[in-house]
């Protein structure tokens, strides 16, 4: 792993998960002269995974373009 001119690092995919790290998670960092660490910040550890989650859905776009009547057809049983 190489830091960036910019100070960037990526952090693993499986760390991300395993930490609840989703994208837009604020992060706080800690350094005790030898190690750094690296979690959710203080005032994003009131919610859980779940509402972060949600949170992260929430934003996200659709990409199909069908209306509401007939995402519903398809839920029905033929008449």
């Amino acid at each position: 792993m190489r830091i960036t001119s910019k100070g960037q690092v990526t952090i693993p995919a499986d760390i991300r998960e395993r930490a609840g790290l989703l994208p837009e998670t604020e992060v706080d960092f800690e350094f005790d002269g030898k190690v750094v660490r690296i979690m959710p910040a203080a005032a994003r550890r009131k919610t859980g995974r779940g509402d972060r989650l949600v949170a992260h859905l929430r934003r996200s776009k659709g990409d199909i373009a069908m209306t509401t009547d007939e995402i519903m057809a398809l839920t029905r049983e033929p008449e």
